[in-house]
């Protein structure tokens, strides 16, 4: 029954914070610089930043939204789990070089190096503002749900435990608590949600008896262009902008990139969580699959909440909420880990004068600390918003996004493009993804549009990323080449074209060339292997 757990449950959900509190903490207990605080010292290894990079990323949404999605249509959503694994890849092998031989410690930092200090401020902002507003708010409503639902714990009482328990060893640890309590938490979610899987497979008749008892278009990939959620075309061409953006640009998960010890163990990790990648499709989208199977009155969101507490007995419900709980924890501490690196590098070390380490550590773990107290501050509020909001406020990450990959895509593409004609790009599109949003929530609540405005409510999300990724690029390039073109000294090692081949990465245990050779050709091997995987999946589920 829904929120009855046993002994035994609670033991191990007691083991598991014990185990995650105990790893974070250990990496307290020595002075740091802010090189090791922000960025674990540089010296992170390819698996660390492998199941940072996918726990990061998975979070109760993923649970509940994959789930819920798989119950009302199959695997379709799974797709951008899988285009996540191409993202990965061009992580690896395209931007990596630029990241680390930059030696920047965010991303708005490497904007200001290409550009400007114009495009820096933005982007800080722009990233800071939706940190708080969707990462915070949404990670700890759904978490808050999904725990309300199956622990029957109340909302104000998990959002608490979720910030605090988390807020203590981001705080103390910095990025080295979180990528090591991640690659516990990457365990213990992945092997929950496997165990639940397992189970609801087994509970159906097994793979032939869901088949049979579910449409067989839940079990494609891929539907119509005039589908309403996923069409084909939005998935081929408007998913990988979104996914570049997420996986190539943006602090909260590039943090871990630049923690590595050096390029190739940086560009394995990114081809590590890369293979992490398939796995949501089979261990958070079928689950969905196998409730709708199940249960007749499975109606969506509540596909993940109804298995685990219909199907699981004792014991075993503590792992998979043991997983639910990682899940939540390790998105929660990246994002108060990220924010707190862009509120000291990109706004305090702006505005201070030759701050010290030891200021700068301070400031990040204050910083840390006031983001925990305003999440346990926004928790009574959270609930009172409605569920139409937060889906919007998620929705404004894939409006502000398209312009973002655009200035960091070109912009180590060529050479041409300038700081003139990336805040002009910048703005352009959060004008117009502002406008889109706007009227999409008009529209939703009754106002009468006709024409472009109706159109540009009503357009499928990814179609509408595909049109704003295209002005975004045509804005850069027309700006650009009106204007001064940038000295090639200013874009030193920010380019293809300034890329010096000698150029070699100012982190402690840099490999040597014969090395680094080596690790390369194995990492190629690796992201041939996956690219082949990926093909072949989708050929079983077209």
């Amino acid at each position: 029954m829904t929120g009855i757990l046993s002994v035994l449950d609670l033991v191990i959900i007691g083991v598991y914070f014990t185990a995650v509190l105990g790893v974070g903490l250990y990496f307290s207990r020595r002075e740091r610089t802010s090189t090791e605080y922000f960025l674990a010292g540089r010296h992170v290894a390819w698996w660390a930043i492998g199941a940072s990079l996918f726990a990061s990323n998975i979070s109760s949404e993923h649970f509940i939204g994959l789930a819920g999605s798989g119950a009302a249509g199959g695997f379709a959503v799974g797709n951008f789990e899988w285009l996540a694994c191409f993202c990965c890849l061009t992580l690896g092998w395209l931007f990596v070089p630029f990241y680390l031989r930059s030696g920047v410690f965010t991303m708005p930092e490497f904007l200001e190096r290409r550009y400007g200090p114009a495009s820096r401020w933005y982007l800080t902002i722009v990233s800071i503002i939706s940190y708080v507003l969707t990462k915070i708010s949404v990670t700890l409503v759904a978490g808050s749900l999904l725990l309300e639902e199956v622990v029957g714990w109340d909302f104000i009482t998990s959002s608490i435990v979720l910030v605090v328990s988390t807020g203590v060893y981001t705080i103390a640890g910095g990025l080295s608590a979180v990528i090591y309590t991640e690659v516990v938490q990457t365990i213990v979610l992945v092997g929950g949600a496997t165990l639940l899987t397992v189970m609801g497979l087994w509970e159906v008749g097994g793979w032939s008896a869901l088949t049979a008892k579910l449409d067989p278009s839940y079990f494609s990939m891929f539907r119509p262009m005039d589908h309403p959620d996923f069409p084909w075309t939005g998935i081929v061409f408007g998913a990988p902008i979104l996914g570049i953006w997420y996986w190539c640009t943006d602090q909260f998960i590039v943090q871990r990139v630049l923690s590595a010890k050096n390029e190739p163990n940086a560009r394995r990790g990114a081809i590590c969580a890369g293979f992490l990648k398939i796995l949501p499709v089979f261990i958070m989208v079928l689950p969905g699959l196998v409730a709708a199977a199940l249960y007749a009155d499975v109606n969506g969101d509540n596909a993940y909440p109804a298995i685990v507490s219909r199907l699981l007995p004792s014991g075993l419900k503590g792992i998979v909420i043991a997983g639910l709980l990682a899940a939540i924890m390790s998105s929660l501490a990246s994002v108060f880990n990220s924010c707190s690196s862009l509120i000291t590098m990109d706004i305090y070390k702006k505005l201070r004068e030759n701050p010290t380490e030891r200021e700068l550590v301070l400031v990040g773990r204050i910083s840390t600390g006031v983001l925990v107290v305003l999440g346990i501050l926004w928790v009574p509020y959270i609930k009172e918003i409605s569920s139409q909001l937060f889906v919007y406020l998620q929705s404004v990450s894939a409006y502000i996004s398209p312009p973002i990959t655009a200035c960091f895509l070109f912009g180590v593409l060529s050479g041409r493009l300038n700081a003139a004609g990336a805040i002009a790009s910048l703005l352009t599109g959060f004008v117009l993804g502002a406008a889109r949003l706007i009227l999409e929530l008009l529209h939703k609540n009754g106002m009468e549009l006709s024409g472009p405005p109706e159109w540009l409510a009503t357009v499928n999300f990814l179609h509408f990323a595909v049109l704003l990724f295209a002005v975004s690029t045509v804005v850069l390039f027309l700006v650009s080449a009106l204007t001064q073109e940038p000295s090639r000294e200013k874009i030193r090692g920010l380019t293809f074209r300034t890329l010096e081949a000698g150029t070699t990465v100012e982190q402690a245990e840099a490999a040597s060339p014969e090395s680094q050779y080596r690790w390369d050709r194995l990492n190629l091997l690796f992201s041939v292997i996956l690219v082949l995987i990926l093909i072949i999946l989708w050929y079983i589920f077209r």
